[in-house]
């Protein structure tokens, strides 16, 4: 399309401004269609610098065809017309990003005779028309200092202007005010923009879907360091400061971490056609492709180790221009009266170093750590730059042993983690850590990469809410303390590698327990705990818990009450650790009653049977006084219920206040609780239509289901979801259950895929019921079409435990065995898989 051709054509024969902005429209759109293409040839930064100089081109020749139109053969000198347009933002830097916004400032002068406004309003016209995403400005040149000073947002991409078309003399003017913006209160500038960082970076954090732009190590973390150095030492670049600020060597690194960046950014808009800037685990595959990496696994990685480079880079060289263009008398004189040695201060529970202090060896480093108080502590750029360039020499030293063992004695551990992680140094410091840093976890589960998970965990270790765990923890020795942190920080070390992750860790933490030479006993536990450190959430949320097989099973992994102490600590940091709202209400209640179920188990020599546990539940249940004031006839009632599971899954007083709901039910009758989770629990007498209720409510996650027969043909039913519902939505909920109660209503079932060997069946499981597990990809409406199924086998379901992943679900059935089910296997894979 020859563009300058059509565009003459067009006013030399009067047409439209519809017909311009029509040519403009076709021209911009052929150019985005080619962008892959582009971008397959030049990648990261000369990708965005190639795409903002045809934007440039664009703009200047629409600037060119408003004045062609205006003026007709009577045009002036673009330098004589009082119009300058600028970039600003990502465009005046030169970083514009496939479907950013395009930011421009129109600057111009009155002057009678040129019509300003108009020039410019029909510029507008015609980009906006076009399809272009235009953020935009308009400024007299003798209006930009105020309009600077009232927002900050319109200073910091007033910093970041870039001449593009228009008058030079209007640019220069232009250049004066912007010159007189950037040396007008820069202190309080750096410092607003400096708090306007840390806010973002609390909303952004490092996890395994990075916002690539605002996230903590981010694209946004870059243009800080810029809007400083250009506020203070007034340069065009970053890499004007290299040898004065930071050294070439530390420059390039930095400028490596941030082309990853600029690729992986343009890469996401391309791909989703729209401004995307979170690396989003379904968008990693394509992502993968285009950049040229062979493993997705090993993209991801590298864009982590690029945002922790960008990370520990701005940290460090911010605090270096900015502590001598901030300081103040007043702060000299508190840091001297609160100086540790020389160079190293401790105020407000922060700790400084002076930029002028070279790095210490890393054993003072750490004796500095050791021997302040045992407390939480934050850490300033000064002190954080020793740690990254400080020294450590390899094999380990037995001192440095010595010292990360006393360090690790210590209560609050997880700040100082965090800084070896910031400096760059955990696998320096834990050489069996280098597999794991910076490595993802796609499993749609993890919040985090491994090492930032391990670090998150030893923080949860160290303020566990759970009140009995907490009393479990605190009546540990010193040295299962130690041994506690040193299991809770390794137990994912062993990720990375071929074989099972959970034996490797297991032999890396013996490793490094040689080296603080604890006893025998404790490396033996620690062996376990390492090795069997899935266990215990495993049995908790995918098994029947309440089954005498799945305890002594899971006992004779855990080996003794020691650890399954410990074991329950463990795995409660662990999934803390996890991030988000994975460790809830619903999952600690399992985790409880495993522990409780399993210490049953351990402390008793004599085999517990299912009778002989339920005799004793039966016996708690007789001698409380509530029970005793029950009709006698209630009370046999209660003592008659056939299933074990219903009194191993309630404490006695709710088996009586279940019983009690149940006698006075004439149809039906339900409950719903709405706080951290929805649970419902329903009475009935008449049919109800159960696939129809989970069908209805299928967009909402269930995390477990209970139902069991009580007495005069009563049953009892119990859904707990893994969300709550939210305004008006619980009363559609209670409307739902009504109506679930009329068996004439069709059940709308989903699509669902289930294959045959994702289905087992345990005809072993008890002498009286039955397990079916499902193992298959999570789809809405799975459990409703299950249920479906069930119901139309006649299958009596007892108990349901639900346990999702993002993409995986494993869903366990007990079901009682009626009907000759364990004769008919192949019918229920069958019906289930829909197979012919």
């Amino acid at each position: 399309m020859n563009l300058l051709l059509e565009i003459e054509n067009v006013i030399e024969n009067n047409g439209s401004d519809f017909e311009l902005s029509k040519l403009f429209k076709q021209y911009i759109k052929e150019y985005k269609e080619s962008l892959p293409e582009l971008f397959k040839k030049n990648q990261g930064k000369d990708f965005l610098v190639k795409h903002t100089k045809k934007l440039d081109s664009i703009i200047i020749l629409m600037y060119k065809t408003v004045l062609r139109r205006l003026f007709g053969n009577y045009l002036p000198m673009r330098s004589q017309i009082p119009i300058a347009i600028v970039a600003l933002g990502s465009y005046g830097r030169e970083q514009l990003c496939v479907h950013s916004d395009i930011d421009l400032l129109i600057v111009y002068e009155k002057v009678e005779g040129y019509q300003t406004e108009l020039i410019i309003e029909k510029l507008f016209y015609l980009a906006l028309d076009a399809g272009m995403k235009l953020g935009h400005r308009v400024h007299k040149t003798t209006e930009l200092f105020n309009a600077a000073n009232s927002d900050i947002t319109i200073r910091t991409s007033l910093m970041e202007a870039r001449f593009v078309t228009g008058s030079p003399f209007t640019w220069h003017a232009t250049e004066r005010a912007l010159n007189k913006i950037r040396s007008y209160k820069q202190k309080e500038f750096v410092l607003a923009k400096i708090e306007e960082a840390q806010i973002r970076r609390k909303k952004f954090p490092i996890s395994m879907q990075p916002n690539i732009k605002e996230g903590v190590g981010g694209l946004r973390d870059s243009q800080l360091i810029f809007w400083v150095a250009k506020t203070i030492y007034g340069v065009g670049n970053v890499k004007e400061l290299s040898s004065i600020i930071f050294t070439d060597e530390e420059y390039k690194e930095f400028r490596i971490a941030l082309e990853l960046l600029y690729r992986v950014r343009s890469a996401l808009h391309l791909i989703t056609g729209k401004q995307e800037d979170r690396l989003l685990l379904e968008h990693i595959p394509q992502v993968t492709t285009m950049l040229g990496f062979k493993e997705q696994e090993k993209l991801a990685s590298k864009v982590l180790q690029a945002g922790w480079r960008i990370n520990n880079f701005t940290q460090i060289f911010v605090k270096k221009m900015v502590r001598p263009f901030i300081v103040e008398r007043a702060y000299i004189t508190k840091f001297r009266h609160n100086r540790i040695q020389k160079g190293v201060y401790l105020l407000d529970d922060r700790l400084f170093a002076s930029y002028q202090l070279k790095p210490l060896p890393i054993e003072e480093l750490l004796k500095i750590l050791i021997n302040i108080e045992d407390k939480d502590y934050r850490f300033d750029a000064g002190f954080l730059n020793q740690f990254t360039y400080t020294t450590i020499k390899h094999p380990l030293t037995q001192e440095i042993y010595e010292l990360i063992q006393k360090l690790f004695m210590k209560k609050h551990i997880a700040s100082f983690l965090k800084l070896f992680y910031d400096a760059g140094i955990i696998p320096e410091l834990f050489p069996n850590f280098k597999k794991v840093m910076y490595l993802p976890q796609f499993d749609g589960y993890h919040h985090y990469p491994v090492d930032l998970h391990s670090i998150k965990c030893i923080k949860a270790l160290e303020n566990i809410e759970e009140p009995l765990i907490n009393e479990l923890f605190n009546e540990l020795t010193q040295e299962e303390k130690l041994l506690m942190k040193i299991v809770v920080f390794f137990h994912d070390s062993g990720k990375g590698r071929k074989q099972d992750h959970s034996e490797v860790g297991a032999k890396l933490v013996l490793q490094f327990i040689k080296h603080l030479q604890l006893n025998e006993e404790l490396s033996s536990r620690a062996v376990t705990l390492v090795k069997q450190h899935i266990l215990m959430s495993s049995v908790a949320f995918k098994e029947n818990i309440h089954n005498e097989k799945t305890l002594y099973k899971f006992m004779s992994s855990v080996g003794d009450v020691k650890n399954l102490n410990l074991l329950y600590i463990l795995t409660y940091a662990d999934i803390k650790g996890v991030g988000g709202n994975t460790y809830n209400s619903f999952n600690a209640k399992l985790l409880h009653d495993l522990y409780k179920s399993a210490l049953e188990v351990a402390q008793n020599k004599e085999r517990i049977t299912d009778a002989k546990k339920r005799l004793i539940i039966e016996k708690r249940v007789k001698n409380l006084d509530s029970f005793k004031e029950l009709p006698r006839l209630l009370q046999k009632r209660i003592l008659a219920v056939e299933s074990n599971l219903f009194f191993f899954k309630h404490t006695p007083q709710d088996i009586i206040e279940i019983a009690k709901k149940a006698k006075e039910t004439q149809d039906y009758s339900f409950t719903t609780k709405n706080k951290e989770s929805l649970t419902i629990e329903i009475y009935r007498r008449i049919p109800l239509n159960l696939a129809y209720l989970l069908a209805t409510l299928s967009h909402l996650e269930v995390a477990s289901m209970e139902i069991f027969t009580l007495f005069d043909g009563i049953k009892y039913f119990k859904i707990e979801f893994i969300q709550n519902v939210k305004g008006n939505e619980l009363v559609e909920v209670q409307d739902t259950i009504d109506n679930a109660f009329d068996m004439s209503r069709e059940v709308i079932l989903k699509d669902v895929v289930i294959k045959k060997d994702q289905i087992k069946i345990d005809c072993e499981h008890s002498k009286t019921h039955a397990e079916l597990t499902i193992n298959t990809q999570n789809q809405m409406g799975l459990l409703a079409y299950v249920m479906h199924k069930f119901e139309e086998m006649q299958i009596n379901i007892i108990t349901a435990k639900i346990h999702s992943s993002k993409y995986k679900v494993r869903d366990s059935f007990l079901m009682e065995k009626q009907h000759d089910i364990c004769d008919n296997v192949e019918k229920i894979y069958k019906i289930l898989s829909n197979e012919k």
